[in-house]
């Protein structure tokens, strides 16, 4: 049987997906976003991939966020997407809003990595190949490189977007003096930062603990959190035990030592406050980052389409009581 032609659902502006406005820009983003970080590689199967992708955008998930290294492998994830591209989204490439990024281990040798020009030059020029693209709305610098001069790794990020590689262009996971200084270097090269993406969960508060939320606001910068269920720790997967299939099963990104009979108390607890606001603990998790108007969006994977229809549901309550936000703070220490 050959699949039919992808047709978008005509009320894919109307399914309940909110946009919120990206600092001071014009771009609106979804509360939600979709990461292909994980189980958008060539390991997983491509009719599961598109599904997903599928049904985001028939909910007015118009935001794809990768990476040059996402997969496994390396590169694969944005080989994926550019399958997408041909076989469903280029009639509608300018709803879209796609986003890469280069910084972490990519090639071998000494400009497979980082943040010099040639690397991040070079691996943009790679990623719109892959992806089937003739530019990205978005591209980041995934991390600060200590070695490299910041001057030399934001030109390269102007010069990008002068050059119509990139619309916008934004910082991930910098320390908060390396993002002073490029929010000021690219403000007046008339590039401003659009976004900074960090990781921010219950458990991780980092962006709030560092004034890293206050200062992209500040700086007119949007705040986009990634791991916002903390790599699936705050899901039901984990309250009875470690699942055999689970990911931190298999000890890669999320450790088994995490769960500590501590961390196992403080989930169940956690559990507890997200059935009394009758939300699952991922519903739960993924409205606490959004209570806050100074994040823009979350990014958030999935590896199967019932995990995107439960991550929506989280945008029906994103309100909270006093009362719940301190005993939410008292739970993880937060207090």
């Amino acid at each position: 049987m050959i699949n039919p032609v992808y047709s978008p659902s005509p009320t894919r502006y109307e399914s309940g997906i909110r946009y919120r406005r990206c600092g001071r820009s014009g771009v609106l983003l979804p509360e939600i976003a979709l990461g292909f970080w994980h189980n958008f590689g060539d390991v997983n199967p491509f009719a599961n991939s598109l599904e997903m992708a599928h049904y985001a955008f028939d909910h007015g998930i118009v935001h794809f966020d990768l990476a040059n290294n996402y997969g496994p492998s390396y590169g694969s994830a944005e080989e994926t997407f550019g399958q997408m591209m041909k076989k469903s989204f280029a009639p509608f490439r300018d709803e879209m809003f796609i986003s890469s990024k280069a910084g972490h281990d990519m090639w071998p040798g000494p400009y497979g990595e980082w943040g010099s020009r040639k690397y991040l030059m070079a691996s943009l020029d790679q990623s719109l190949k892959r992806m089937n693209l003739d530019y990205v709305d978005l591209f980041y610098s995934h991390r600060f490189d200590p070695e490299t001069p910041l001057e030399e790794t934001l030109q390269a990020l102007v010069d990008i977007v002068r050059a119509g590689k990139a619309l916008y262009i934004g910082i991930s996971k910098y320390p908060p003096e390396a993002a002073a200084f490029s929010y000021r270097y690219l403000r007046e090269r008339d590039v401003p930062c659009l976004i900074y993406q960090g990781r921010y969960n219950i458990l991780n508060r980092e962006p709030e603990e560092q004034g890293i939320l206050d200062q992209a606001k500040e700086n007119g910068a949007g705040f986009i959190a990634f791991s916002p269920l903390a790599q699936g720790l705050l899901t039901n997967r984990y309250l009875e035990g470690i699942p055999a299939d689970s990911r931190m099963a298999k000890e890669h990104f999320l450790k088994s030592s995490v769960l500590t009979p501590e961390m196992h108390r403080t989930l169940e607890q956690l559990n507890g406050i997200a059935a009394r606001r009758g939300q699952t603990l991922a519903e739960m998790a993924l409205a606490w980052c959004l209570k806050d108007d100074k994040v823009t969006s979350v990014i958030v994977g999935a590896s199967r389409v019932s995990q995107l229809e439960d991550d929506f549901k989280a945008l029906e309550n994103i309100s909270f009581t006093a009362e719940e936000l301190e005993e939410i703070n008292r739970i993880t220490n937060k207090a």
